[in-house]
């Protein structure tokens, strides 16, 4: 086993430890929680590492890395996700290796994303980002009040897929520094979603710090990158 190897199978065993313990905590099954690695700045080997490590969803922020990173690993058994912001100049790209969107935001870009799917003729899954810091210079997404008018447009695009929703625990505003809350009021907002769309189940909240917060408060997937892969190098 190559160090690298070594290191990646030690931190991917703590985190499944943690992931199973809070599962534990909160009286959840371990299977009900999809672990997604977010290998943004990481190279391709770490990706093919991680895939013979039995890690099977993986994640990127960036097209410009994500793109050939996907093709150099196409012959891997993976689901690609984006978690990034998506600019429509981007779609065609991104739609061409992502099973899953969980930044879709707004109309415009659900119209780019069903154009480019139906061209491609793929089935791309969306997750709604929602922003639970709006107008405080937060990370992005739909509002809460936002959130059922846009999860109708989705799932009415051809060749989109109304997956869930999706955040992150926001920095500033009433939910800044109660992770475990603003992931609650994600699992509201997806019990709102179901009620019209029932097979819109995924909630993707928690990362490296928080996400035993995410599990407790139900979250289906958690997307993990630094406590796996490392402390990410510093892009210049």
């Amino acid at each position: 086993m190559t160090d690298r190897k070594h290191e990646l199978a030690a931190n991917l065993a703590k985190v499944e430890e943690r992931i199973g313990a809070a599962c534990a905590a909160a009286g959840r099954r371990r299977e009900e929680v999809t672990l997604v690695v977010v290998t943004k700045t990481y190279p391709a080997d770490d990706v093919r590492i991680l895939s013979g490590l039995g890690v099977r969803h993986v994640a990127e922020n960036r097209d410009q890395d994500a793109a050939p990173k996907a093709a150099a690993c196409a012959d891997l058994p993976l689901t690609w996700h984006f978690v990034g912001q998506l600019q429509t100049n981007k779609v065609r790209s991104v739609v061409g290796y992502a099973d899953v969107v969980q930044s879709v935001d707004r109309a415009r870009l659900v119209t780019a994303l069903s154009k480019e799917a139906v061209r491609a003729g793929r089935e791309v899954g969306c997750l709604l980002q929602v922003a639970l810091d709006e107008g405080e210079g937060g990370r992005g997404g739909v509002s809460p009040a936002g959130v059922e008018e846009l999860a109708d447009l989705v799932a009415a695009a051809d060749g989109l897929r109304l997956d869930g929703l999706m955040t992150v625990a926001p920095l500033t505003g009433e939910y800044a520094g109660r992770e475990q809350a603003a992931f609650e009021r994600l699992m509201d907002l997806s019990t709102c979603v179901r009620r019209a769309h029932p097979t819109a189940n995924m909630v993707s909240a928690g990362m490296s710090a928080d996400l035993e917060q995410a599990v407790a408060a139900g979250a289906t997937h958690v997307r993990v990158g630094t406590a796996v892969l490392g402390v990410r190098p510093r892009l210049g």
